[in-house]
């Protein structure tokens, strides 16, 4: 039997959870814009009577770390790492772009750029070569995304900020897929989740 795994997603605009037990995924996802704090709880609960287990049943606890809405992020965060010290289970911590590379090019042998558009012109990449799950984070203006992007023989772009480096449309849903997937091969020893944020906060503390 397939160990129980829950994986959280809040950093864009939707409130999204899923959840693995007997070889069996059930997802719940809404595009809620804002007040992510308020549904996530409900959204789980939900989510575990339907499956008919208990919170202590939980192996792992997958999050979605961002880059993203810095509030979402938190938020997905401190309720991961609070319901697995409640729970025994382990939290961990999985980036948004080795999510949408191994959602969106998983399958394949091409070399996948994942990009996030920070705002402001600024980008957040990763190159994501045929086999890895994981990659260096870039940070960088659009010109400097799209000299990176130019290096690469017929890479499968995906991201905020494809369209923008001359990439398709992009699927803003969550990743809830690739999030279990990678929870479930994470390593034992995995640190606990902490948010990947695209830029420092604007607030600077008092002199």
């Amino acid at each position: 039997m397939t160990q129980p795994i829950l994986v959280i997603d809040t950093v864009g605009p939707w409130c999204a959870v899923a959840l693995r037990v007997q070889d069996q995924v059930l997802e719940h996802a809404e595009d809620i814009g804002r007040g992510h704090a308020e549904r996530l709880a409900p959204m789980v609960e939900a989510l575990l009577v339907e499956a008919g287990i208990a919170a202590t049943d939980l192996v792992r606890i997958g999050v979605n770390t961002g880059p993203g809405s810095f509030a979402g992020a938190r938020v997905g965060i401190a309720f991961a790492r609070g319901l697995a010290l409640a729970s025994g289970a382990q939290a961990v911590g999985v980036g948004l772009l080795p999510a949408l590379a191994e959602r969106d090019g998983g399958g394949s042998q091409r070399t996948v750029f994942a990009i996030h558009d920070a705002k402001r012109g600024e980008y957040l990449w990763s190159v994501f070569r045929p086999g890895e799950r994981e990659a260096s984070l870039e940070r960088g203006m659009l010109m400097a995304a799209q000299a990176a992007v130019a290096e690469l023989p017929h890479p499968l772009i995906t991201g905020s900020g494809a369209e923008a480096v001359g990439g398709p449309q992009f699927d803003a849903r969550p990743p809830l897929s690739a999030l279990l997937a990678l929870t479930k091969a994470a390593p034992a020893d995995s640190p606990p989740p902490a948010p990947i944020y695209a830029r420092p906060p604007d607030a600077k503390p008092a002199a």
